[in-house]
C-alpha cells in the first residue's frame, strides 16, 4: 500500500531518516488516508529525541517537550513531531504520572486508543500495523488497542472519543469496548468542560449525529448532559409526534445540516419540555411554554460547556423562536424577521424544517408546504430589499434630531413608530414620506 504524504511532510521524514533516526506519519492521518478522506493534520512520530529534532530544523515551536512534542515550521504550515513514547502510570484518568522516551515504534503505538488510530507509515516500510487496525477499518469497527479498560482508565476523554469516531466513520463500536465505555464512563467527571465540548461538537456536526444515542445507552450523557437523559425519558403522547422528546431530538437532528448552531440548536430545541409536560384527563400530553424554560437551560448547558458568547446567542434565539409561527402572507414574514433577527430568520426556516420531518408523518406534508410558503414570501422580501429593521429604515435617529427632536427615548419611540408604519407598507420606506409622518405625530402628541 502507498499513501500519498504531502511534500513539506515528506521532507521532513527525510530529513529524519537522513540523519539515522526513524519516522513515520501517525495516527489520524494514516487512517484518514487509507479510507480516502483528507486528514486534517499530519502527525509525525520518531526515536529523535526532542532536542535532536530542533537541531535539525531551523523553525521550532516548543509545543510540548515534557510530552516529547516539537513543532517544525516549514513555510506557512507547521507540523507536529513527537518523540516515540511510552506513558506512566494515570492517576486522575487525565495525566500520566511520568512519559518516558523509548526507541521503540511499538511500544509508542499500543499506548494509543484506538486500533485505526495505533498505525504508522512511511515510504520505506510502508504501512505499519501491528494490531489489527486495517482490519478494523474493513470491519468498519471502532475496538480498543489492547484491553479497553485501560486505555479509557489512562485518559477517560478515549470514551467519548469512542463514540465520536464511530458517528464520524459509521463505525460500530466493538463489543468489549462497548462493554468498557459504560463501565468507566463516570469517570468522564475529571475531565474538563472544554475537553468534553470539543468531543460533543464533533460528534453533532459528523454524518451521524444520531448516535449520539450510544453516548446515552452507555451512561456518557448521564454525566456530561444530563438533560438529554430526561429527554430521552419524556414520552409525547400526541397526534404531532410519533417519538419521545430525546428520539425525536434524534431524528431532528439528521434532517439539518452540519453547521454547529444548528446542530445545538436541533440538540436542545425540546430540553424543556421535561420540565412542563403536562397529561391532560383524555392521557395527551402538552408543552406550553417549552420553549422559554429551553431557552433559559440551553444557555445554562452552553455555558457550562463553555461554548462561546455568540454561539449562545444563536442558539437560545433559534430555541426561544423555534415553534413561532407568522401569519403566510408578506406582513406577517416582515414582522417575523423583524422579531427573530434578519440574522436568524433564514435559519429559524431550517430548523422548522428538520422540527417537522422528525414529527409524526400526519399532516407533515401540510406543515412542511406553511413553511415554504413562508420561505417564499421571504426570499421576496430580500430580494426586493424591503425593509425589516432600523437598519434600512430611511430615517435615522440624526434626522429626527435635525428637524428639532430633542435627544432621548422619544427619538426611540418615533423610529419604532416608523417601521411599524413600514413593516405593514415597505413603499414607505422614503426619507420625505417618513419625515412627514414624523411631524404630523409630533404635532398630534403637542396639542
Amino acid at each position: 500500500m502507498r499513501l500519498a504524504i504531502p511534500p513539506k511532510v515528506s521532507e521532513i521524514l527525510d530529513i529524519l531518516h537522513s540523519h539515522g533516526h526513524e519516522a513515520y506519519i501517525v495516527g489520524g492521518c494514516v487512517r484518514d488516508s487509507v479510507l480516502a478522506r483528507t486528514p486534517d493534520d499530519w502527525d509525525i512520530t520518531t526515536s529523535a529525541k526532542p532536542e535532536e529534532v530542533k537541531k535539525l530544523f531551523r523553525r521550532t515551536v516548543d509545543t510540548g517537550l515534557q510530552h516529547g512534542t516539537v513543532t517544525v515550521l516549514l513555510g506557512d504550515q507547521s507540523f507536529e513531531v513527537t518523540t516515540y513514547r511510552l506513558d506512566g502510570e494515570y492517576e486522575d484518568s487525565r495525566h500520566p504520572r511520568e512519559v518516558t522516551f523509548t526507541s521503540s515504534l511499538e511500544e509508542d503505538l499500543k499506548r494509543r486508543d484506538f486500533t485505526i488510530n495505533a498505525m504508522a507509515y512511511n515510504r520505506e516500510e510502508g504501512l505499519v500495523d501491528l494490531f489489527g487496525g486495517m482490519s478494523d477499518l474493513q470491519k468498519k469497527m471502532i475496538r480498543a488497542v489492547g484491553a479497553p479498560e485501560e486505555r479509557f482508565s489512562e485518559d477517560a476523554l478515549r470514551i467519548m472519543r469512542a463514540v465520536r469516531f464511530s458517528a464520524q466513520l459509521g463505525f460500530t463500536i466493538e463489543r468489549e469496548t462497548y462493554e468498557a465505555l459504560k463501565i468507566l464512563s463516570p469517570t468522564l467527571v475529571h475531565i474538563s468542560a472544554e475537553r468534553i465540548q470539543v468531543e460533543l461538537i464533533k460528534l453533532l456536526v459528523s454524518d451521524h449525529p444520531e448516535y449520539l444515542e450510544a453516548a446515552w445507552q452507555t451512561g456518557i450523557t448521564r454525566v456530561v448532559l444530563p438533560e438529554f437523559d430526561a429527554m430521552m425519558e419524556t414520552p409525547q403522547n400526541s397526534p404531532h409526534h410519533c417519538y419521545d422528546v430525546g428520539r425525536h431530538t434524534l431524528a431532528s437532528l439528521k434532517e439539518i445540516s452540519p453547521d454547529k448552531v444548528l446542530r445545538l440548536t436541533m440538540l436542545l430545541h425540546d430540553v424543556g419540555k421535561p420540565a412542563v409536560r403536562i397529561t391532560d384527563e383524555t392521557g395527551r400530553d402538552h408543552f406550553k411554554g417549552h420553549e422559554i424554560v429551553g431557552e433559559k437551560m440551553a444557555e445554562e448547558i452552553l455555558r457550562r460547556l463553555k461554548l462561546d458568547n455568540d454561539t449562545i446567542s444563536q442558539v437560545k434565539r433559534l430555541i426561544r423562536w423555534h415553534d413561532y409561527r407568522p401569519v403566510n402572507v408578506a406582513k406577517g414574514v416582515r414582522r417575523a424577521v423583524n422579531r427573530v433577527g434578519e440574522d436568524l430568520f433564514p435559519l429559524l426556516l431550517k430548523v422548522q424544517v428538520a422540527d417537522t420531518m422528525a414529527k409524526s408523518p400526519d399532516g407533515r406534508q401540510r406543515k412542511l408546504d406553511y413553511i415554504y410558503e413562508i420561505r417564499e414570501l421571504y426570499e421576496q422580501i430580500v430580494r426586493e430589499q424591503q425593509c425589516v429593521s432600523l437598519r434600512t429604515l430611511a430615517v435615522n435617529g440624526k434626522d429626527l434630531i435635525r428637524m428639532g427632536m430633542k435627544p432621548g427615548k422619544e427619538i426611540g419611540e418615533m423610529l419604532n413608530f416608523l417601521l411599524e408604519k413600514v413593516l405593514d407598507e415597505p413603499d414607505y420606506n422614503k426619507k420625505e414620506y417618513l419625515m412627514t409622518l414624523a411631524r404630523r405625530r409630533l404635532d398630534s402628541l403637542s396639542r
